[in-house]
């Protein structure tokens, strides 16, 4: 017996502008399917997705008050949005690689100093001298040591999670059916 695949949640997001230019970051002088989408647009549209769970499909309608002289729109701002959450997509990726590896070196950067200072509490408990002063030696470089890993398994074990979400949201994002309606 198969089990049937649940389809992805729908999630439906109806955007108004007065004109197409309101999407984009009037500041970028690249043509609109390189443009990057205005802060605004950009983080409100963020800001629904993320609400949802992941996996989730995204269906964006755009309506245009003042529809384009030059025909329909649907196509270069269907690319235009493709095209921005894609790039962020892929930029996020790459910072959690570099996040990632940064990680890795500071795994072994620590636990190259956990083995030094239990080593050197390991020596002092050896010792044929034992008065207060060395038992604080002794628990302070186990506790140093100890404490030093805690930022790289902090890494491991939980900051790369919302980085990984982000990823698969812009990519979601960057899927994303867009349809462009003319008028309210």
């Amino acid at each position: 017996m198969t089990k049937s695949a649940n389809p992805a949640p729908v999630h439906r997001l109806s955007l108004q502008v007065r004109e197409i230019a309101q999407l984009f970051n009037s500041m970028d002088p690249t043509p609109f399917l390189n443009k990057d989408l205005d802060p605004e647009a950009e983080t409100f549209i963020e800001t629904w997705a993320s609400g949802f769970a992941p996996g989730s499909d995204f269906h964006i309608t755009i309506h245009v008050e003042q529809w384009p002289l030059d025909g329909d729109p649907s196509e270069m701002l269907t690319g235009a949005i493709h095209n921005h959450f894609s790039y962020k997509a892929v930029r996020k990726r790459s910072a959690l690689k570099h996040f990632l590896r940064q990680g890795r070196m500071s795994m072994v950067i620590g636990i190259v100093f956990v083995t030094l200072c239990l080593l050197a509490a390991d020596g002092i408990g050896k010792l044929d001298i034992q008065t207060v002063h060395h038992t604080i030696a002794r628990e302070s470089l186990t506790i140093v040591g100890w404490v030093a890993m805690w930022r790289p398994i902090q890494v491991f074990l939980y900051d790369w999670w919302p980085l990984q979400r982000q990823i698969r949201l812009y990519k979601a994002l960057g899927n994303a059916h867009v349809r462009v309606i003319q008028g309210k």
